[in-house]
């Protein structure tokens, strides 16, 4: 007897979940599509936020930016918790790698006393500006409407409790293995006057009820100061004999050029929303320039007393990266 083998193809006949079928299609789904989109809850809640009786907890009731559709949004990263993992591992490795390479040659503590100054003194007190940050992060992730932006705002607030981490990491190492760095930079970051006018600005944004707003407020402080610190003076050091210090802060600037991607998408998806995207560009627009307005007074005696310090044009560095940022959000474009 003679047996032939055949192949049988069998149809999928549920290539993906029913509420992402009804937004992508019944077609296979990606596992960020089906780990990310539309699982926050919308009905049958437990009870209802009874120290907000206007509101639903997941709803637009708690920013004056909204979308018409919250699916709208997704991150251009495609991040679920496997891959988000995974990418902060390499990366911490990377600045592991780094920062071993930095302690075994003492090259922090061979800094010129100019930059060691600046690393000290600015530098090390902003793991008290990462620890702020995520705090307004974390709020913004509980009160947003999307679960893929929610998502993405979640994951942001742990990236800042890992960044406070690796400068933190730079202090000990810039203390030969101490944590008496530490405990100097709490005392300037809570007493230091240069460095008081950011705190009262972190302080105030953390209070901010709008999450949107308290949103759009952290990426212009963000993008100001990273890119005085960790990009500005990066530039420096290299030509300034100061090649730890470039060494040391590049993986904040890749951080933050990383970050960059899904708030910029963010704010595109806001301005193109076919029924809100004309009210939410005007309130972008007006929400960046008071933004810039506040940062540019936080930030001025930071840049001053890193010129003291330093002379490393920290004012003029400032100035322009304010203009780039207006220019982008707040200038109207033409055709």
């Amino acid at each position: 007897m003679q047996y032939e083998l055949k192949t049988q193809v069998i149809e999928t006949q549920r290539h993906t979940f029913d509420h992402i079928a009804a937004i992508f299609g019944d077609r296979p789904a990606t596992r960020y599509q089906e780990g990310s989109v539309d699982i926050q809850p919308k009905e049958n809640f437990h009870y209802a936020p009874m120290w907000a009786p206007q509101a639903q907890l997941y709803g637009d009731d708690f920013s004056a930016f909204v979308l018409s559709d919250p699916n709208a949004f997704l991150d251009p990263r495609q991040y679920y918790y496997a891959p988000y993992v995974a990418n902060r591992a390499e990366a911490y490795d990377s600045f592991k790698t780094s920062l071993d390479y930095i302690e075994d040659r003492d090259l922090l503590g061979r800094l010129p006393q100019d930059w060691k100054d600046v690393v000290s003194e600015v530098v090390i007190p902003m793991r008290h500006y990462e620890s702020g940050a995520q705090l307004i992060l974390t709020a913004a992730a509980r009160f947003s409407n999307g679960s893929a932006l929610a998502q993405c705002l979640s994951y942001a607030g742990f990236d800042r409790t890992g960044n406070a981490q690796v400068i933190s990491r730079i202090g000990i190492a810039l203390g030969g293995g101490t944590a008496d760095q530490l405990a100097t930079a709490k005392t300037t970051w809570l007493e230091d006057d240069a460095l008081q006018p950011l705190r009262e600005h972190m302080e105030k944004t953390i209070c901010v009820d709008d999450w949107g707003v308290g949103l759009v407020t952290l990426y212009v402080l963000d993008e100001m100061l990273y890119d005085l610190l960790y990009v500005h003076l990066e530039d420096k050091a290299v030509t300034g004999g100061a090649p730890a210090y470039s060494l040391a802060m590049q993986h904040l600037a890749g951080w933050l050029a990383e970050q960059r991607t899904w708030i910029e998408k963010l704010f595109a998806t806001w301005r193109e929303d076919p029924q809100t995207g004309e009210k939410n560009t005007e309130l972008l627009a007006s929400t960046v320039e008071e933004a810039l307005a506040k940062a540019e007074i936080a930030l001025r005696p930071v840049a001053e007393k890193i010129d003291r310090l330093l002379d490393a044009g920290a004012g003029e560095a400032l100035d322009a990266k304010a203009e780039q940022l207006r220019a982008a959000h707040v200038v109207p474009t033409t055709a």
